[in-house]
């Protein structure tokens, strides 16, 4: 154990990422111990060969990082802005918007934050927004993520608790909508402090257009 403490503080003083330096410091403790290493392995492939409900943490990074990188988070913040943006603080409840229906695609505030955070920011300050606005309510909108299912934390607490996760996703729906509509309030409140002017109201025929431009990734909703 002695050895897996040192070598992780090492890793990380060194300026490794802390996955990676867990990793190999965990790999000390086996060295360390004589462990065999082909053990390991076969726990670890057992754990998740043998649950289907873990195997589904993977695929929820892994359609996070497809939409992120195929430019689908554009298209679905600009169909949140027409749908909220006329509402005082119009970018800070598009940016809400946006976060629970990504939150249905991924299931990971980092990948919310890692995906629509960015485009988030850059329309917000070219709107006018204030950075430390936008960077709060960039925050504390992809915490939503983890709650409206499917999420990632649900799965893991599903599988290692023996809880129904179709139960907890059930579960996760009111309250993240609670949350998305506390946070809209304060948006609005802080939109009506600050000066925030709304965006003028999208006709229908613009929301249908953006609409059927990001309906794949709404789909996927």
């Amino acid at each position: 154990m002695t050895a897996m403490i040192i070598a992780l503080i090492v890793f990380m003083v060194a300026g490794m990422p802390i996955g990676f330096s867990l990793l190999l410091g965990s790999l000390a403790y086996f060295f360390a111990t004589d462990t065999s290493l082909n053990i390991v392995v076969q726990k670890m492939t057992m754990t998740v060969g043998d649950s289907f409900s873990m195997m589904a943490v993977p695929f929820f990074m892994f359609a996070g990082a497809v939409m992120n990188n195929s430019g689908i988070t554009n298209q679905i913040f600009g169909f949140a802005d027409k749908l909220v943006g006329h509402i005082r603080g119009g970018m800070g409840h598009a940016n809400i918007l946006a976060s629970v229906i990504f939150a249905g695609m991924s299931g990971s505030a980092i990948a919310d934050t890692g995906g629509l955070g960015s485009i988030e920011l850059k329309a917000m300050k070219e709107a006018g927004y204030d950075d430390d606005f936008s960077l709060a309510i960039t925050g504390a909108s992809s915490c939503i993520g983890p709650v409206i299912p499917p999420s990632v934390p649900f799965v893991m607490y599903g599988v290692i608790a023996g809880v129904s996760i179709g139960a907890l996703f059930m579960a996760g729906v009111v309250p993240g909508l609670c949350m998305a509509f506390a946070m809209a309030i304060v948006v609005w409140f802080q939109a009506k402090k600050r000066g925030y002017e709304p965006h003028p109201r999208a006709s229908a025929r613009e929301i249908g257009r953006s609409f059927m431009h990001s309906f794949w990734g709404l789909m996927r909703r």
